[in-house]
C-alpha cells in the first residue's frame, strides 16, 4: 500500500492520538486520579501505540498489518477504559479510539469490506 492508501486510517490514528493525549493531561488534573489510573495508563500506551502506528504506514514497514493489528487492539482498551468514566475528555476519547481501531482493522485485513 501506498501512503495515499493508508491517508484515512493515519487520519484516524492522529485524532485518536490527540484525543488521547488531551484525555490523558485533562485525567491528571481530576480530583480522584486513583479511580482513573486504567485510563491514564491506556491513554499513554495508545497514544505512543498511534504515533508508532502513523510512522509505520508512512515508512511502509514490513510489519505494518501486525503493528496496525495491535494498534486496533489497544484502542479498543483505551475506548473500554475510557467508557467507565463521566468526564467529557474521556467521551471524546472513546469515539475517537473506535474510530482508529476500526481504520486500522481495516487497512490490516482484520476487517472485511463488503460493497
Amino acid at each position: 500500500m501506498t501512503r495515499i492508501q493508508y491517508q484515512e486510517c493515519i487520519d484516524a490514528c492522529i485524532k485518536c492520538m490527540d484525543a488521547c493525549n488531551y484525555s490523558y493531561v485533562s485525567s491528571l488534573k481530576e480530583y480522584d486520579l486513583a479511580a482513573l489510573r486504567e485510563s491514564i495508563q491506556l491513554d499513554r500506551e495508545c497514544a505512543d501505540m498511534c504515533s508508532f502506528a502513523i510512522q509505520a504506514m508512512t515508512r511502509q514497514s514490513p510489519f505494518v498489518v501486525e503493528i496496525l493489528r495491535l494498534c486496533a487492539d489497544i484502542c479498543e482498551r483505551c475506548a473500554d477504559a475510557s467508557s467507565r468514566h463521566e468526564h467529557n475528555h474521556c467521551q471524546s476519547c472513546i469515539d475517537a479510539c473506535r474510530s482508529a481501531a476500526m481504520a486500522c482493522r481495516l487497512v490490516s485485513g482484520a476487517v472485511e469490506v463488503y460493497a
